[in-house]
């Protein structure tokens, strides 16, 4: 048994090396120098000056609104909508893998890329969105370029870029649930709203538990499509500037790295939280 175990580790030994370099080293690396000031070539113990310095500063509580805000606008829509179109697909329409590759595309496509179209896309003069709102004698709004729009339009676009990934997981999940069910439902006269509501949500609970952890702990993260929509920036007066984009650029333009990591340590704390509470709430309704 103890030769076994010691084979066990020697083959775990190189993954678990990896993981601690890569993963846990970073995380106690960036918690340390949370309490450090200065250059990053030049850091010394500053105490908690950094946490002090960022609980004072408007920027990152600008930052932290606009991330709270997107992740509780853009997760429960974006899964509402991804449930939804598989659930169309899965039992209305016909080619359904043809439709599942094509919803994956945008995955597996650079987010800058996307961005870059999307830009194009929410442009206030040229663009096709604002085309067909005053074709259709709709408000047109300035998507990029006016500072009161530019969470909206990260939310927006954050809908669409997560939808790729949650329908594939929700097809997944949907062709795993056992055919009998319904054959039972059918023989009790059931309506198809009925069994959505009793037979393939609940079915549904440990993925959309799964997919609601990933969404939150992404929109939580979420930097690229700000980046990309914006042309670099955070928008007009910084009023597109969340977590992730404070955190860049207190490390990589301002350059105090301290602050960064101490925003980095309270926006993990806020994770972990986030995840913590979500997951509980997901395994109440699970054993309802």
């Amino acid at each position: 048994m103890k030769t076994n175990q010691t084979k066990a580790w020697l083959f775990l030994a190189p993954t678990i090396v990896l993981a601690g370099l890569f993963s846990v080293y970073p995380i106690l690396r960036a918690f340390i120098m949370s309490f450090q000031g200065g250059p990053l070539i030049n850091l010394s113990w500053n105490g908690l000056s950094n946490y002090q310095y960022i609980m004072k500063d408007p920027e990152f509580w600008l930052a932290m609104k606009n991330t709270v805000l997107y992740t509780v606008i853009s997760v429960p829509l974006a899964l509402v909508i991804s449930v939804l179109l598989a659930w169309l697909i899965f039992n209305k329409v016909k080619h359904a893998h043809f439709f599942e590759t094509t919803f994956f595309m945008p995955y597996v496509t650079s987010t800058i890329a996307i961005g870059i179209v999307f830009r194009y896309i929410f442009n206030g003069d040229y663009g096709i969105l604002n085309f067909i709102l005053r074709f259709l004698h709709l408000p047109a709004p300035n998507w990029i370029d006016d500072p009161a729009m530019s969470l909206t339009t990260i939310i927006i676009f954050g809908i669409w870029s997560s939808l790729a990934f949650n329908i594939v997981i929700l097809m997944g999940a949907l062709r795993n649930i056992d055919p009998n069910f319904y054959q039972i439902a059918d023989l009790y006269g059931a309506n198809e709203r009925e069994k959505f509501w009793r037979i393939t949500i609940p079915q549904l609970v440990p993925t959309l538990a799964f997919l609601l952890t990933m969404n939150i702990i992404g929109a939580f993260k979420v930097y690229t499509s700000v980046y990309a929509l914006f042309n670099g920036e955070a928008g007009v007066g910084n009023s597109a500037s969340v977590a992730v984009f404070y955190i860049y650029n207190k490390f990589q333009m301002v350059g105090t790295p301290g602050v960064a990591m101490a925003a980095t340590v309270v926006l993990f704390l806020l994770i972990m939280l986030t995840t913590f509470l979500q997951r509980k709430m997901m395994k109440r309704i699970g054993e309802r």
